[in-house]
């Protein structure tokens, strides 16, 4: 009987140990809030747990926090890769549309040049666009899709914004082949702006200059002045810049001065051109003349017109510049 009596004796003094340490505790627990509520004497003791605690919150809070961030920050990474994409597609195609604005924009203001030309041409004219151009040096053409059908005909004269092109010398249904007027078989008749000298332009075979090999040393030319067309042969329409002279040189013991000048029209950026259409006579007379015939025309000058020019007007500019002018319209035309 002794050694269950000493069990439960024991039993009871453990328990009654415990208990009282439990309501120990509770009680400073207690008044520890009490006190820390109503005075401050123990914020230094609260600071100090606190510093203690820290490493504790923060061991358990850290894979949370990591893992929350590892993930926001792949979502952000993959949201980025997307936008970065979706902005570089955007980009492309806004580059796409700009450069398509910038050629329309550019294509506008040259039909609008056209168009502003067309206003002081009285005669009937026509858009077209230039489809090929001839990459034979020596050869300045190209075609247009313009022909026969759309009322072109073989000596058509050719306009852009700035001056006078070419003309046609080989017309097909739908396409039409012209030559500029620097090509080196060409010759246009122009008139000097200032005071009203006439004389004739050849092409060089450079689309940048124009050679007057007609004038006298004594010829009242100069740099600067403007060459209009004459409208002597009926081909081109009178009045429209054909050039302007950037060269004059005079050359003692020489009949005629070395005169070069620049061509008004932009030759080597044209994409468009107006087909001009001149009266019924004219048109009728081009349409009359055979292809073959026009081209061996434009393409061989008159032996005799130099010649022409040396016996009869050497020593006055205009009348030498006459006399070759009025033999170029006769062989333009077609008569003796």
């Amino acid at each position: 009987m002794g050694a269950p009596g000493k069990a439960s004796t024991g039993i009871g003094r453990g328990g009654g140990s415990l208990g009282v340490r439990c309501l120990l505790l509770s009680i400073v627990a207690c008044t520890a809030m009490v006190v820390d509520r109503r005075t401050p004497y123990l914020e230094s003791v609260r600071d100090a747990l606190s510093l203690v605690v820290y490493p504790v919150q923060l061991a358990v809070d850290t894979p949370t926090r990591a893992w929350r961030w590892a993930s926001e920050s792949l979502a952000e990474r993959a949201a980025l890769l997307e936008e970065n994409r979706r902005l570089k597609r955007e980009l492309l195609y806004s580059s796409a549309r700009l450069q398509r604005l910038e050629a329309l924009e550019t294509e506008n203001a040259r039909l609008r040049e056209l168009l502003d030309s067309t206003a002081q041409i009285t005669d009937r004219v026509l858009v077209a666009e230039i489809l090929a151009v001839d990459l034979d040096p020596y050869r300045q053409r190209f075609m247009v899709n313009r022909g026969s059908l759309d009322g072109a005909y073989v000596g058509q004269a050719l306009l852009d914004a700035n001056g006078i092109v070419g003309q046609l010398v080989d017309v097909a249904p739908m396409t039409a082949e012209a030559v500029l007027i620097t090509d080196a078989d060409h010759a246009v008749p122009v008139v000097v702006n200032r005071n009203g000298l006439r004389t004739i332009a050849v092409g060089t075979g450079d689309t940048g200059r124009l050679r007057l090999p007609y004038l006298t040393n004594s010829a009242d030319i100069e740099v600067g002045d403007l060459l209009l067309s004459s409208g002597l042969g009926g081909v081109f329409p009178a009045g429209y810049p054909v050039g302007r002279v950037i060269e004059v040189r005079r050359r003692p013991g020489q009949s005629f001065a070395d005169v070069i000048a620049e061509p008004a029209a932009a030759l080597d950026r044209d994409r468009e051109v107006l087909l001009v259409w001149t009266d019924d006579g004219v048109t009728g007379l081009a349409d009359a003349r055979p292809a073959s015939r026009l081209r061996a025309r434009i393409a061989t000058p008159p032996a005799d017109a130099a010649a022409t020019v040396r016996g009869e007007g050497a020593s006055s500019g205009e009348g030498a510049s006459e006399v070759d002018a009025d033999a170029r319209v006769a062989d333009v035309r077609g008569e003796p």
